[in-house]
Parts: C-alpha cells; structure tokens; sequence
C-alpha cells in the first residue's frame, strides 16, 4: 500500500496533531508540519518523491523505526519507516522526523 501514498493524501493532516502508532504500542502525537515534494528525483513514470516533516511537542525517547498512520482517503498506513532530524537549530523543546517516501 506504501507504493500508493502521494503527497496530495498527507494534506488534510497539515498543520493538524495526529496519533503516530508505534511499532511497541506507544503513541505519538505528531503534528504534519510540511510536505516537501522532490521533483528532482523522480524517475520517468514513477510518482512523485516526498517527504513529510513531522514533530512532537516535548522530548520523546523514539528515534527511528516503522509506524502507522491515518490518514483520510487510505485509512490505517502501516509500515512507515519514521527516523529522527537534528534540531538544527529550531526549538530544543521539540523532537523532529521525516518520512520519505521515494
């Protein structure tokens, strides 16, 4: 199912706190903070490349590993590999991941 998610399906969660299910049964509540679409590295006839910024208010031990989400035309996405970004200088408060999606 993974082959199928386009960008255009993370944009109703932009901007919104979503429930980011982890592989041990925790949950994340995440915010959909940008879409970045990679035009650059798409192969003729393949999809369009993304990556989803995500972050979570706080501190969190989670760093990286495979997740679910909602999301509102797919429903439950399983399988998402999410891996930690550096601060890089925004809010040290606040923990920071991608998803890409090549």
């Amino acid at each position: 199912m993974l082959h199928q998610v386009e960008a255009c399906h993370f944009q109703p969660l932009l901007g919104i706190v979503h429930p980011l299910l982890l592989s041990d049964g925790r949950v994340l509540e995440v915010r959909i903070d940008q879409i970045d679409l990679k035009p650059q590295s798409q192969m003729p006839g393949s999809r369009m490349p993304f990556a989803v910024a995500l972050s979570v208010a706080g501190q969190t031990d989670f760093v990286d590993g495979l997740c679910a989400l909602e999301l509102p035309e797919i429903g439950m996405l399983d399988g998402l590999f999410v891996s930690r970004v550096p601060n890089m200088g925004r809010d040290a408060g606040t923990a920071y991941f991608q998803v890409a999606f090549n």
